[in-house]
């Protein structure tokens, strides 16, 4: 199995133009919230509290901690963390009443076009097409970042 360092390096081979790590920086949050977004609207048979059925959104969030916790002992704190924050703004968007399958799939949609435009000006595939894991690193790859600023090792 490939070291997180081997996978942030290689995924950051084809993120070198500054305008496409900015629309990255944008981008990869919104497209991993309306993917939360879409697994929150999956509900399943059980309460999680009184009024909060369980749903997929969860269940995936706790196996995605558990592959970004296989990569690293200390960058799977930031991204569970990031992950309850877009459940928690699912949340709050279904209690709004707002229609958050539409929101997800406009912000999905959006993102992507901007994304592959970014790579566009990269000229370079987007890593995911060499391998599917990439969607992965994606998020954890600006998580190092952070996690570099803030001198945290990761």
């Amino acid at each position: 199995m490939k070291t997180l360092e081997t996978w942030l390096s290689e995924y950051g081979e084809s993120h070198q133009n500054p305008l496409n790590k900015a629309i990255h920086w944008v981008c990869i949050p919104l497209i991993f919230f309306s993917v939360v977004g879409f697994l929150y609207l999956i509900e399943l048979p059980f309460e999680v509290t009184s009024g909060l059925k369980l749903n997929m959104a969860m269940v995936a969030v706790l196996l995605v901690t558990l592959y970004y916790m296989v990569l690293s002992k200390t960058l799977w704190i930031g991204m569970m963390l990031f992950a309850a924050a877009c459940i928690a703004v699912c949340y709050q968007i279904t209690i709004s009443a707002l229609p958050l399958g539409w929101i997800s799939l406009v912000v999905f949609v959006l993102a992507w076009i901007v994304q592959f435009y970014g790579h566009n000006v990269e000229g370079k595939k987007p890593s995911f097409i060499k391998d599917l894991q990439f969607l992965m690193i994606g998020p954890a790859w600006l998580m190092s970042f952070l996690y570099k600023k803030a001198g945290l090792s990761y």
